[in-house]
């Protein structure tokens, strides 16, 4: 029996979220910016895990915390990331295959251990993420599964990784991949603390064409394009993708597509309690509803409605029934 085909399959970092809450005094004294997102190495991992209070594990990662969020909508996933054969990587394939994500990249067995995300979330519900990517930026061409980018009808490439070579490599070739199948490629900005450095990278696939669908947030539009204002960023990036899709907080969302711009309010939250994955679902809402043939506005409305769910809750993956909420 012929198994369904995936609607997204998304490539991105496999990463194990630690997420822990801490007050003000503790970001400074380990020299944390408040909301902010750092690389750490193996070793200031493990110190700032140690200085850290009561934790809970989930398996994360912006990527594969879209796909659970497409999983939860009733969309069918797919995952490509990379692991190491050790604990955490156990547990971030055991996670992702029990949302409904298929999940089958081979775990290394030599090099870094699998990557984890340390998270703290302050009582105002802002989260300071402090990343030791380990062998999630050990991915290469090598461990693309060809055919199902192939079947999927949109490939979504996580910005997270566009800085290492060998995973950049890797997202070039699915995107190529994809377009050669006549599928959509979307791509995902992340943190606009990734772009620096990479600008004129980034810009430069999005300009050959290799981007049809384009998430980011108002901040980091600003930064890619170096811009003064979100409407010199809107008429920069505009022309060069096919759909744009910019997130804006409580101020809402937007989305521009064939010389049209359609805006949408942010869906009321009784308490917000932590921001973490909030892009993440709303990135899971829009492409899900795409793939179900909703309009431009019913995709703004199903992102928003999942990022809403998410922020009312600690941690980056759904615990209210997505389907329901949204009925697609």
């Amino acid at each position: 029996m012929t198994s369904p085909q995936p609607d997204i399959v998304a490539i991105g970092d496999a990463i194990v979220d630690v997420i822990a809450t801490c007050d003000d005094a503790f970001l400074l004294e380990h020299g944390l910016t408040k909301g902010s997102m750092q690389l750490l190495d193996t070793a200031q991992a493990t110190s700032l895990y140690a200085a850290m209070g009561s934790a809970r594990e989930v398996s994360g990662g912006s990527a594969a915390n879209s796909m659970a969020g497409v999983a939860a909508l009733g969309g069918r996933a797919a995952f490509i990331g990379q692991v190491a054969d050790d604990q955490l990587g156990a547990i971030f394939a055991h996670d992702m295959r029990a949302l409904g994500v298929a999940f089958d990249t081979p775990a290394l067995r030599a090099g870094p251990p699998t990557g984890r995300c340390l998270i703290l979330v302050t009582p105002d519900a802002q989260r300071t993420m402090n990343t030791s990517p380990g062998a999630s930026h050990e991915l290469t061409v090598e461990a693309l599964d060809e055919e199902l980018i192939r079947s999927a009808a949109i490939t979504f490439l996580e910005g997270y990784l566009w800085g290492p070579e060998r995973p950049r490599a890797a997202m070039l070739e699915a995107a190529r991949i994809a377009h050669a199948a006549g599928r959509a490629v979307a791509f995902t900005l992340s943190e606009s603390l990734c772009i620096p450095g990479r600008r004129d990278g980034v810009m430069g696939m999005i300009e050959d064409g290799m981007v049809d669908i384009l998430f980011a947030n108002e901040d980091e539009v600003l930064h890619l394009t170096g811009s003064a204002t979100l409407q010199q960023s809107l008429d920069a990036l505009a022309p060069k993708v096919t759909t744009l899709v910019v997130t804006r907080g409580a101020d809402g969302a937007l989305a521009l597509e064939k010389g049209a711009i359609t805006e949408i309010a942010a869906i009321p939250v009784e308490r917000i309690v932590d921001t973490t994955g909030a892009g993440d679902l709303f990135a899971a809402g829009f492409l899900t509803a795409r793939c179900r043939g909703r309009d431009v506005g019913g995709c703004l409305e199903t992102g928003a409605i999942a990022a809403a769910e998410i922020i009312s809750h600690f941690g980056a993956r759904p615990e209210a029934n997505l389907r329901e909420l949204v009925a697609l």
